[in-house]
Formats: structure tokens, C-alpha cells, sequence
């Protein structure tokens, strides 16, 4: 796949750029740049961003960095199975914890919320740190969801990280999730409130909270666009009449999809029923 001449490959990070001196220095260059274009293009373009991740796994598939791209390229495009199997590669190869969650989350895309509840209360959890053990419990209130276990969905993300006024930057993800729990829940004007702290605490956009809140008060927003085009289609009686067979476009409100929430097993809703996890259990990948 083509990659832009002002790609070097320089850009990776320090640990990734070390893993790869194992590798001869041209071969290490192509596959820099790879994942430069994997990391580019993972939000705006996954698809894309897939292709890389395959070049460069096909280039350097023993480097751990290489697997775990290749996984969040597979995630990004819901192909969770084969997401979940370069996690296991890169976790094996690295012996850490920090995939923990996203491996979880696979088992959830896979139609498997008891297993990712299983992930949950593991001793891995508590080899997280404090980010990754707000995002198991994420996927943990998610799989409640999954499970149409609402009231335990919303007890799941209640934890001292939510009640913390300190802003952390998973803090405006965890109070949407609760916001959006406490809706699914018929909790409206609690879901209100959520949703108003969490505007609070997102100072770069990562959550639709401000179209949940204007949705929930009854606003429409309506594309500029479409709005000039509605004034000009209305003119006098006679314009009318000559342009009968133009019709104005209506205005749409705009409606945001809310994220897949995600939870912990540090709390004791979690915990209480969730059994320790085989680690080679969890791995199981299913086509």
C-alpha cells in the first residue's frame, strides 16, 4: 500500500521504535511507517488503517507492537475474533496486563458479555492501572447492558472514580456512560445531570454528551444548508406556483448514537458474580 513521502517512520514512539532494532534496519523503516499510517488512520479511515496493519504484520509478525497495531486495526473494524487473537499474541509476547479491557470488550463484540464478566473479576484487574481499571469497569457495566441488566449496569459504574470531582481524562467517558445507563434506565432527569457534568469534564470532544443533553430538552438542529434552502424554496404565491415541483427539505434532528459502555470488577456488584478467568479460557477465539 502507498504511503506518503513525508512518512519516515520517525514518528512512532520511543518503546515501539526499540522493539523494532530487532529487526534489520530497512525492514524495521518499512514497517515504522506502516504503523504510522495504521496510528493516522485508525479514527477517520479504519478500513485503511486495517491494510496497514496487515503489511506491517506480514512484515514483522514476532514484534509485539506489530500484533497489538494489527489488533486494534482488527477492533476498529468489529472484527472482534480476530482482534482478540492478536491481543492474546501481543500479551503473550509481553507478559503485561494493559490489553486487558479491550480483550474483554472483544468477548462482548463476540456475543459473549458472561465471558468479558468473567475478564472482570480476574486477578489481572488488579494489575491495572487506575485508566485501565476505569475502563474494565466500563466494559464490565456494558456487558450488564448486553445481559438487559440495567439497574446492575448503572451500580457497576458507581465507584469513587465518578463521584471524584477531579477531572481525569477518562473522567468525561465515565460519566457519559453513566448518563446514557441511567436513560436506558428511564431515569431522565438524573441522565440530564450526567450528561451536563461530563460536557464539564470533555474538554476534547471524545463524547456526543452535549447532543445527548440538547436531545433530551427538545432541540433540533438543523443543517445550514438545508435551513437556506428551506427560506429560499419560500417565496410569494406565485414563486410557488412556478416551482410546484420543487419540494423544501425538512429539517432533521440530529440523534447521536451513544457508545458501548464498559465496567470494573473493583466493584461489588461486579465482583459478586464473577469467577476468576482462565487465561487461556479467555482467549478462545470464535469465527
Amino acid at each position: 500500500m502507498p504511503i506518503p513521502d513525508d512518512v519516515t517512520g520517525d514518528e512512532i514512539d520511543q518503546d515501539v521504535r526499540q522493539e523494532l532494532q530487532s529487526l534489520p534496519k530497512g525492514l524495521a523503516e518499512d514497517v515504522a511507517r506502516n504503523l504510522v499510517m495504521v496510528a493516522k488512520l485508525i479514527d477517520e479511515d479504519p478500513e485503511q488503517a486495517y491494510g496497514y496493519s496487515k503489511v506491517a504484520l506480514r512484515l514483522a509478525s514476532r514484534v509485539a507492537a506489530v500484533r497489538e497495531a494489527a489488533g486494534f486495526a482488527a477492533y476498529a473494524n468489529q472484527k472482534y475474533s480476530e482482534a482478540l487473537a492478536e491481543f492474546r499474541a501481543a500479551r503473550r509476547m509481553t507478559g503485561g496486563v494493559e490489553l486487558w479491557p479491550v480483550m474483554a470488550d472483544c468477548e462482548r463484540g463476540l456475543g459473549r458479555p458472561e465471558k468479558a464478566l468473567d475478564m472482570a473479576g480476574a486477578p489481572e484487574v488488579h494489575k491495572l492501572d487506575k485508566a485501565g481499571q476505569v475502563e474494565m469497569r466500563l466494559v464490565a457495566a456494558g456487558a450488564r447492558r448486553d445481559m438487559g441488566q440495567l439497574d446492575a449496569a448503572i451500580v457497576t459504574l458507581q465507584s469513587p472514580e465518578l463521584a471524584s470531582s477531579s477531572v481525569q481524562p477518562w473522567t468525561a467517558r465515565l460519566r457519559y456512560a453513566y448518563g446514557d445507563a441511567l436513560l436506558a434506565a428511564g431515569r431522565e432527569d438524573e441522565a440530564r445531570e450526567w450528561f451536563a457534568k461530563a460536557i464539564e469534564a470533555d474538554k476534547d470532544g471524545s463524547t456526543d454528551a452535549s447532543d445527548r443533553l440538547a436531545e433530551l430538552d427538545g432541540v433540533e438542529f438543523v443543517d445550514a444548508l438545508q435551513g437556506d434552502e428551506a427560506e429560499a424554496g419560500t417565496g410569494t404565491e406565485a414563486e410557488v406556483t412556478e416551482s410546484a415541483d420543487v419540494e423544501p427539505e425538512t429539517s432533521q434532528q440530529v440523534e447521536a448514537a451513544a457508545p458501548e459502555v464498559v465496567d470494573v470488577d473493583a466493584d461489588a456488584a461486579v465482583a459478586d458474580d464473577v469467577d476468576v478467568a482462565d487465561d487461556d479460557e479467555v482467549g478462545r477465539d470464535k469465527d
